[in-house]
């Protein structure tokens, strides 16, 4: 399956649920984003899902080789997100619920 039919997959899933506002309710940074009460905790970005995580959580990922620190294209990689390689064989829907718990703290 495609990472995109993945991640409208994950949309659909987590559409609909009390709080959470789906993609493209917003524009410029985010507009791909799955939000909780506003806080984005998983976006779709140049092919790859993103996901907002604890930086401890970030750290064991990359170090396990299931992606890299998240770069919103300014040159610094961002320490509590993480750009999943599609290639991982870690569940989506199981990092985007860590992501949710994550950003509802």
């Amino acid at each position: 399956m495609s990472p995109e039919r993945k991640f409208e997959d994950l949309v659909d899933e987590f559409t609909g649920r009390p709080g959470i506002t789906p993609p493209g309710t917003t524009g410029g940074f985010g507009r791909t984003a799955l939000r909780a009460h506003g806080r984005i905790f998983a976006m779709f970005v140049r092919g790859q899902l993103v996901l907002k995580l604890p930086r401890s959580r970030v750290d064991e990922l990359v170090e396990g080789g299931h992606g890299v620190r998240f770069d919103a294209n300014k040159g610094t990689p961002m320490k509590e997100w993480l750009a999943l390689d599609p290639g991982s064989p870690h569940p989506w829907a199981e990092l985007a619920e860590e992501a949710l718990e994550h950003v509802r703290r």
